[in-house]
């Protein structure tokens, strides 16, 4: 089959790259005209466990284009997807005026009846707007064809999008009610085919309720992370571990492990948006979220928490202090440093007179875009660099070269052997025999010593 997938950003590059690889040709449409360039010399602009040499393959296999002409990527595929970027506007809700532009872009151009796919996160009710503006283009140029508007949303995890991809744990498609359902759901059946061998994973619902279960789902991740670091502060203040609470609820099935561990607070380019999003949808139809006010808020003030160990150890006193930071990306597996918890960290700290060692696996080049060169950051060539001569090591990305460090070493390279951990790695117990000051999440120092309160 033919695929255009209009917007060569995170979700439009995996979708397009796992599309070519089981055999479909695919189109991809930037209007960032050096993007596409780079992307035909076989440069890959994010970074994903990979994805460089899936796109790589596929297009030396000429499976999958790349172009900035419209009309070209309007004219190559019958099925068109939209994978642009929604980003809040200023007041938090989702911007869709890249969508709408790429469905005028598709009415003015398309010559045959199209499926037109919304695969970026988008509010409930914009596949009606979709159609809106493409019926809108069509009747302005005198157009009498047909279309379809079908919502699909993607539900990748950046660190492990293409396993996402190529086994999905469910494939949505949200169906218009005036659409042709018998025939999207034989377009959508030999598109993912490929992907549904082994049992139905393949949910019809109609578009507002497709629309609807991409933000639920985001939301009720977000909630589960924001719950779990609640429950973190709480066991702060009473003196009780967070570990042996996390290990004590998962095993309930009805929760699981899944999302359940407490940190410095989650990041990226979807919970922090898409609870603000749905939040904001909400108030517009007159309903007030106040689980999703709170758990924006929990998050925001879970951001924080690693400056305030830090300052609070120190007495306040950290101008000219130096910390060592392992971890930027939000994630492990990601460069991506969107809404990052080290961000905020490293700003107090700037804002506070301190100095920053950094080390991440990933993002430093995201690092260096963000922030430029400034005397206040070292990026450092690997973690063990980052710790010389630094007041204290911090830890705010959980990735898996970080989880089993020499601990001798972080002893003596630090001129102070303190940990802030915004991750729980380590054991409290096996770093206090080592004669190490551990502040974590709920756990170490945090409780016994800097929030603990009698009850």
């Amino acid at each position: 089959m033919k695929v255009t997938v209009f917007g060569i950003g995170y979700v439009g590059l995996v979708q397009a790259a796992v599309l070519s690889e089981i055999g479909h040709h695919v189109c991809c449409v930037d209007i960032d005209k050096e993007k596409v360039e780079r992307l035909k010399e076989g440069y890959i602009p994010i970074y994903e466990p990979g994805l460089t040499s899936l796109v790589r393959s596929n297009y030396e296999a000429q499976r999958i284009f790349f172009t900035s002409n419209m009309e070209e990527g309007v004219a190559f595929s019958d099925i068109q997807f939209i994978a642009v970027g929604t980003p809040p506007d200023e007041a938090g809700a989702a911007d869709l005026k890249y969508v709408l532009n790429v469905a005028d872009t598709i009415a003015t151009y398309m010559q045959n009846p199209k499926i037109i796919v919304d695969k970026s996160t988008v509010p409930v009710g914009t596949a009606d707007r979709v159609s809106e503006r493409v019926s809108a283009k069509l009747s302005t140029r005198g157009a009498e064809l047909t279309y379809s508007v079908v919502s699909n949303p993607e539900f990748l995890k950046e660190g492990s999008a293409i396993a996402d991809c190529m086994r999905p744990d469910r494939i949505v498609i949200g169906i218009r009610p005036n659409d042709n359902e018998n025939e999207i759901r034989e377009i959508f059946r030999d598109l993912y085919a490929a992907f549904n061998r082994n049992h139905d994973r393949m949910i019809f619902m109609d578009a507002r309720s497709a629309e609807l279960t991409k933000y639920a789902a985001n939301c009720m991740l977000a909630t589960k992370v924001s719950f779990m670091n609640e429950m973190a502060n709480i066991a702060e203040k009473v003196g009780a571990d967070i570990e042996a609470v996390r290990q004590g609820i998962g095993s309930d099935e009805r929760i699981g492990y899944h999302f359940i561990y407490p940190g410095c607070g989650y990041g990226g380019s979807c919970f922090p948006k898409d609870v603000q999003a749905l939040s904001k949808t909400s108030e517009v139809i007159d309903y007030q979220p106040e689980l999703l006010h709170a758990v924006e808020a929990i998050n925001q003030r879970q951001k924080d928490k690693l400056f305030e160990y830090i300052n609070k150890h120190f007495n306040g006193e950290i101008t000219g202090k130096t910390f060592a930071l392992w971890g930027l990306s939000f994630k492990p597996k990601t460069d991506d440093m969107r809404e990052a918890p080290s961000r905020v960290l490293m700003e107090a700290l700037w804002n506070a007179g301190a100095n920053v060692q950094a080390f991440d696996p990933e993002a430093m080049e995201e690092t260096q875009r963000i922030y430029g060169r400034r005397s206040d950051l070292a990026l450092m060539g690997t973690k063990e660099s980052a710790l010389a001569g630094a007041d204290a090591l911090v830890i705010c990305t959980e990735w898996q070269n970080f989880k089993a460090p020499d601990l001798d070493t972080i002893k003596n390279e630090l001129s102070s052997a303190i940990i802030f951990d915004g991750r729980n790695l380590f054991d409290p117990k096996k770093l206090a025999e080592k004669g190490i000051d551990y502040y974590a999440i709920g756990r170490g120092l945090s409780v016994t010593s800097v929030n603990r309160v009698d009850v």
